[in-house]
């Protein structure tokens, strides 16, 4: 099996990406599915998050928006928000991983894959990437986004042109979708090989 971590800053258009690697027949793990059901309603983590966050959740999960507010502008405690979230995460990507060890490549979506370190548990690295000024646009076309959040969003993130340099390959978005789906049926091509020799 080879393991390719699909990443992109806020707004590049990863989820549109990977559901184009699921067309191909690519399984693919969504990181952030994930963690919307983590902390969705009656989700396995709305209690503890309760706990270090008061007030961020109510009947419908968590209050991502409250959330959000809470830990963007202060490091710590985005680190005790981390440090509830990742380890639920990585045991539904363990678990992902072992339901799939027949195929030959699979897809790893993971918006924080450089921020978490997880770079260097995959196999390759894919990176989804457009032009900053779409990016921009895309990402205040967001319900509840404002210029501001974006700006503060952007600065947690590994800048694209050092995601890019790091990546195995880059799959552009500021192109027609049909552009975008022949890169996606390239990797998946060119690694599916790979998988045989």
């Amino acid at each position: 099996m080879i393991t390719l971590g699909l990443t992109g800053s806020i707004g590049m258009g990863k989820s549109t990406v990977a559901r184009m690697f699921a067309d191909e027949g690519v399984p693919v793990f969504d990181a952030d599915a994930v963690v919307h059901r983590l902390q969705g309603p009656a989700g396995a983590l709305v209690d503890e998050i309760e706990a270090h966050f008061p007030g961020t959740t109510g009947e419908a999960g968590v209050n991502r928006g409250a959330l959000a507010e809470r830990v963007l502008t202060e490091p710590e405690a985005m680190r005790r928000l981390e440090g509830v979230i990742h380890p639920a995460v990585r045991e539904a990507r363990e678990a992902f991983l072992a339901a799939h060890a027949d195929a030959p490549l699979v897809l790893l979506d993971i918006p924080l894959l450089f921020e978490t370190g997880l770079a260097e548990a995959v196999d390759k690295v894919a990176v989804v990437s457009a032009d900053p000024e779409i990016q921009r646009l895309r990402t205040l076309a967001r319900p509840g986004m404002t210029p501001e959040k974006f700006l503060r969003i952007v600065s947690l993130q590994v800048p694209d042109s050092e995601k890019r340099a790091r990546a195995d390959f880059v799959i552009p978005t500021d192109c027609s979708m049909e552009e975008t789906r022949d890169s996606v049926r390239r990797i998946v091509a060119c690694l599916s090989g790979a998988g045989d020799s």
